[in-house]
C-alpha cells in the first residue's frame, strides 16, 4: 500500500471549521492524474537528489534516509517506480518519498511535482489572475531564497578568516563538522560587507530578504543610508524543511545587546511557522523517536555536538500551533525543554496552549524542567547521556501539566479553590480533540475538583458549542492556537443521530461512506459504538470502514486523492472510486447530507 496518504491536506482536514451548507467542497485530484504523474516521474532521479544510489542489478540501492544503518538496505526499482527499505519497512512512490523527506503536504507535493513535469493539476479552479499572482509570488520566493543562499555562502567563507568567531565556537564546544552541518558563518564588522557580495547594494531584494536595512529616505539619500542588518555576529542560517535558506539568526560574540538578532518577517520567513534546526534534525528525530524543543540556536547546535541531534528551537517567539503541527509531521512525540523559572513556566504554558488542539490519543507531549543551573547542553555535559534520557522519560506529561496549570493560585483544600480550579481547567480541556485522553482527563479534573465527572460535565454545560469556533485560516496566519475546542460538524451529527442499532443497510452504509470520504475528519466525531457498528459489517463496506479506521488512527484526516492511491490494491478500491465519481456530481455539503439523510431515514 502506498503511503502517499501520510500528510493531511490543509484543504480537507479543517474539522475545526468545516464547510457549511452552500460551501463548495474541495475538489479531489482524480486518481488517473496521480497515476499519470507517477508514470512521468523518475523515482531514481528524485531519490538520488537525497540519497547516493548505486546500481545493483536491475535496481538501485543506498543507505536508507529514514533510519540509521551502515549497510544499504534501501532499494529503488526503476521499472516499478517504487522504493522499499528492508530495514525499517518504509516503501512507496515518488509522491510518498518527497512527503516523507521534505515534510510537505500531499497537495503541495503533487503540485510541485506536477509543475516539474509540466503537468497542470486538474483541481486548479482558480482564475487566470489568481494563478498569475501565485506564480509571481512563487518566483519572488525563489529569488529571495537565492539571495539568502548567496549571503549564507559568503558568511560561511568569512568564518574561516575570523579567529574571534572561531574561538567563540570552540569555547562552546562546537566542532568544525557541526559548524559545516549547520552552515554556520560570520558577518564581519562594518556597515556594508554585502557590497562585496552583491553587485547592486541598492537592489530591493536585499531589503526584501531582510539582509539590508533601508530606512525611508528621499531617493537621493537612499543609497547613502542603507546598511547591513547583521554585523560582527555568528550567523545561523535558518532553513525550511526543503533545505532552502529562508532567514538568519545572528549572535554577538560578547555581551552586547541584543544578544540574538533574527531576520524580519519576509515572504519566505515567518517566525510563527518555522523551527530552527528542523531540516538538520529530521533524521535524528526519526531515530530517537521524539523531537526536543529548546530555547535557542546555540542550544540546538551544542546538543547536536553531544549526539542529541533531534533538537529544534523556536525563533525568538512563543511556540505556536503551527510549530507543533509541523513537528507532528515528523514524530508523534514532542518534549519541550524550559528553564524552571517563571519565564520558563510562562513559555511552557504557551506551548501547552499550542499543543492541546493536537493532543490526540496516539501522540505524546511532555514538558522537561531541568534544575535552574542547567540547560540541556550543560546537563548532558555534567550528568551524561543516561541521566538526560532518564530526565526525558520522567518529564511532565501534558495531562499532568494541564492540571497543574489550572491549579495555579487555587487553594484545593477549599470549595472555592476547587471551583476556581475547575473553571480554569474548562477551556484547556475543551481545546483538546475528542478521544480517550480527553475522557480520562475529564475524570482526573473531576477527582481533583472533588466532584464526579458527570456532575462536572453538567456544570460545564455538557459539550455545547463554544462562543466561537476556531478559524484555522485566520488563527494560523497569526500564529495562534485555538482558544476553544472545535464542535462536531452537522454532517457528523446526522450520522450519529440516525445510525440504527442494528447493522445499517447497504444504502445507509453507502451514504455514510460517501459523507466520510468527502471529509475523513468526520470519523473522529463518531463514538466507539458507531465505529464498531460500521466496521462490524460483512462484505466490502465492513472492510472499507475497518480500513478507514486504521488510516485515520495512523495518518489523521486525508484528502480523497490520497485514499484513492492508498486503496488501489484493496478489494474495495473500485468502491471508493465509484463513490468519488458520484460525489463529484454533488457540489455542496448540504445536498450530499440531504441525500444521506434520506437514506439513513429509510
Amino acid at each position: 500500500m502506498s503511503s502517499a496518504c501520510r500528510v493531511v491536506s490543509a484543504a480537507t482536514s479543517r474539522k475545526t471549521n468545516p464547510p457549511g451548507p452552500g460551501d463548495n467542497l474541495p475538489v479531489s485530484i482524480p486518481a488517473s492524474f496521480i497515476q499519470e504523474l507517477l508514470a512521468r516521474a523518475d523515482l531514481v532521479e528524485i531519490v538520488g537528489r537525497y540519497v547516493p544510489l548505486k546500481k545493483t542489478g536491475a535496481n538501485f540501492s543506498g543507505l536508507c534516509p529514514f533510519h540509521a544503518e551502515k549497510s544499504p538496505s534501501f532499494t529503488v526499482s526503476p521499472s516499478k517506480q517504487f522504493y522499499h527499505c528492508f530495514g525499517c519497512g518504509k516503501n512507496g512512490d515518488a509522491i510518498n518519498f518527497l512527503m516523507e523527506q521534505t515534510g510537505a503536504g500531499f497537495m503541495d507535493t503533487v503540485r510541485d511535482l506536477a509543475q516539474e513535469y509540466g503537468m497542470t493539476v486538474p483541481d486548479d479552479d482558480r482564475s487566470p489572475a489568481e494563478r498569475e499572482d501565485e506564480q509571481r509570488e512563487k518566483e519572488q520566493r525563489a529569488t529571495l531564497t537565492g539571495v539568502l543562499e548567496r549571503a549564507a555562502a559568503a558568511y560561511k567563507k568569512q568564518l574561516r578568516a575570523a579567529p574571534r568567531a572561531i574561538e567563540y565556537l570552540k569555547r562552546r564546544g562546537v566542532s568544525g563538522q557541526i559548524a559545516r552541518d549547520f552552515g554556520l558563518g560570520y558577518a564581519p564588522e562594518g556597515w556594508r560587507f554585502l557590497t562585496s557580495v552583491f553587485p547592486r547594494y541598492d537592489d530591493p531584494l536585499l531589503a526584501d530578504s531582510g539582509l539590508v536595512i533601508a530606512p525611508e529616505t528621499t531617493e537621493n539619500e537612499e543609497q547613502a543610508r542603507r546598511y547591513d542588518r547583521f554585523r560582527d555576529r555568528i550567523m545561523f542560517p535558518i532553513r525550511n524543511v526543503q533545505g532552502q535558506v529562508i532567514g538568519f539568526g545572528g549572535r554577538v560574540l560578547g555581551d552586547e545587546k541584543p544578544k540574538y538578532l533574527n531576520s524580519p518577517e519576509t515572504p519566505v520567513f515567518h517566525k510563527g511557522h518555522e523551527l530552527y534546526g528542523l531540516y538538520e534534525a529530521r533524521q535524528a528525530i526519526r531515530e530517537q523517536g521524539y523531537a526536543l524543543v529548546v530555547e535557542g540556536y546555540m542550544d540546538v547546535v551544542a546538543l547536536a555536538q553531544l549526539g542529541q541531534g533531534n533538537a529544534v528551537a523556536t525563533l525568538g517567539t512563543a511556540c505556536t500551533f503551527d510549530h507543533v503541527q509541523k513537528l507532528f509531521r515528523f514524530t508523534g512525540n514532542i518534549v519541550f525543554s524550559f528553564d524552571g523559572d517563571a519565564a520558563g513556566r510562562h513559555a511552557a504554558r504557551k506551548a501547552l496552549d499550542a499543543a492541546l488542539p493536537l493532543a490526540t490519543d496516539v501522540r505524546s507531549v511532555k514538558f522537561l524542567f531541568l534544575p535552574p543551573e542547567h540547560d540541556p547542553d550543560s546537563f548532558i555535559r555534567a550528568e551524561g547521556d543516561a541521566a538526560f534520557a532518564a530526565a526525558v522519560r520522567d518529564a511532565v506529561p501534558l495531562s499532568r501539566f494541564l492540571s497543574d496549570a489550572a491549579a495555579q493560585e487555587c487553594d484545593l483544600s477549599t470549595a472555592e479553590g476547587r471551583s476556581h480550579f475547575a473553571a480554569n481547567a474548562r477551556p484547556l480541556w475543551q481545546a483538546m480533540p475528542q478521544g480517550l485522553l480527553k475522557q480520562q482527563l475529564l475524570t482526573d479534573i473531576a477527582t481533583r475538583a472533588g466532584v464526579d465527572a458527570a456532575a462536572l460535565l453538567t456544570a460545564w454545560g455538557g459539550e455545547r458549542a463554544p462562543e466561537r469556533q476556531f478559524d484555522s485560516d485566520r488563527d494560523h496566519s497569526r500564529g495562534h492556537a485555538p482558544s476553544v475546542a472545535p464542535t462536531a460538524p452537522r454532517s457528523a451529527s446526522r450520522i450519529t443521530s440516525r445510525l440504527p442499532s442494528r447493522s445499517p443497510s447497504q444504502a445507509q452504509a453507502r451514504n455514510i461512506a460517501s459523507l466520510i470520504l468527502r471529509d475523513t475528519s468526520l470519523w473522529e466525531w463518531l463514538n466507539d459504538n458507531d465505529k464498531d457498528l460500521l466496521s462490524g459489517q460483512d462484505g466490502l463496506y465492513g472492510e472499507l470502514f475497518r480500513w478507514l479506521d486504521t488510516q485515520y488512527l495512523e495518518h489523521g484526516a486525508q484528502p480523497l486523492a490520497a485514499l484513492l492511491v492508498a486503496a488501489q490494491n484493496q478489494a474495495f478500491g473500485p468502491l471508493i472510486a465509484e463513490i468519488d465519481r458520484v460525489n463529484r456530481m454533488v457540489p455542496t455539503v448540504s445536498s450530499a447530507t440531504a441525500g444521506a439523510s434520506a437514506a439513513l431515514d429509510a
